[in-house]
């Protein structure tokens, strides 16, 4: 039962059961439920866990398939576009731009998760925080490909 941002893994999920639920019902959604909302309907595998919401809540992905953690997913789908709103770090805005409009809205967002995921990692393994620049600098290699 750990906590993410003051939060446990149970309340956490249940916010994006939430969002799902109250939006499929066509009932008001606040900024961050919206979000979440259009980042499940780009995700039609993960509706089948979220309609159900205990087995979203017990939901337990295999730790050596990060790939198949759509919690982990969405979250980085969430951040990359939190990113993106406030350009933080400063000219993440423009490199999603590129991204989007070189490989398409939502694979140009996989991109950037890719590299947002792969600086968390690196900065995890060594028990330092991610490296900003090294982020921005993976966003850049993934243009130049």
């Amino acid at each position: 039962m750990s906590l993410i941002g003051g939060l446990t893994r149970e309340q956490l999920r249940a916010q994006y059961v939430d969002a799902w639920e109250k939006g499929k019902a066509g009932k008001p959604l606040s900024s961050q439920e919206t979000m979440i909302y259009e980042i499940i309907e780009l995700h039609d595998e993960y509706k089948v866990i979220l309609d159900n919401r205990e087995h979203a809540l017990a939901f337990d992905p295999d730790p050596a398939a990060a790939a198949s953690n759509p919690f982990l997913h969405m979250g980085l789908h969430l951040a990359v576009r939190e990113q993106i709103s406030i350009d933080r770090p400063a000219g993440i805005r423009q490199l999603a731009q590129d991204l989007c409009n070189r490989l398409g809205p939502h694979a140009g967002e996989h991109a950037l998760m890719k590299a947002l995921g792969e600086t968390l990692w690196e900065a995890g393994s060594v028990g330092q925080p991610p490296d900003v620049n090294r982020y921005l600098e993976k966003a850049r290699a993934l243009l130049e490909r």
